[in-house]
């Protein structure tokens, strides 16, 4: 069977994705937490059954990755041979692509982000996450 030859292949350095402000940094919070209080916790957040068997919802919050802002949600396990009483897991990202223009991404089953939106204003992100599935806790 015949050697392969090692060649050297030019590979660019990836460039720096951009660092939100700020000011972008907080009016995003701001809404993202608007849009839990009004929209997705009554609709997700729900009292524990008496007898609770199956992991449920007990809180969704917000926070900041370098340039990634997440939608979390915490999940309660009542179940007695449980590791750990909640676990947290993301559900949405938005990541800051500079110019006041972000991309949308969900988490999928295999616990990668699958981005499916992209050059979205910052409303847009947030209509999108306030009534599309993929975007649900």
């Amino acid at each position: 069977m015949p050697k392969r030859r090692k060649t050297w292949v030019y590979s660019p350095p990836k460039p720096k994705k951009p660092k939100a402000p700020d000011s972008v940094k907080a009016e995003l919070s701001r809404k993202a937490q608007q849009l839990i209080d009004e929209h997705l916790q009554p609709e997700h957040v729900k009292t524990p059954p008496k007898q609770p068997q199956f992991n449920h919802i007990t809180d969704l919050f917000t926070k900041w990755y370098q340039s990634y802002f997440y939608f979390c949600a915490t999940y309660a396990c009542p179940h007695p041979d449980a590791i750990s009483p909640t676990f947290e897991t993301r559900f949405a990202r938005i990541g800051y692509q500079g110019h006041d223009r972000f991309n949308l991404a969900y988490m999928r089953h295999n616990g990668k982000w699958w981005e499916i939106y992209s050059d979205l204003s910052m409303d847009e992100c947030l209509a999108a996450i306030k009534t599309e599935p993929h975007f649900f806790p």
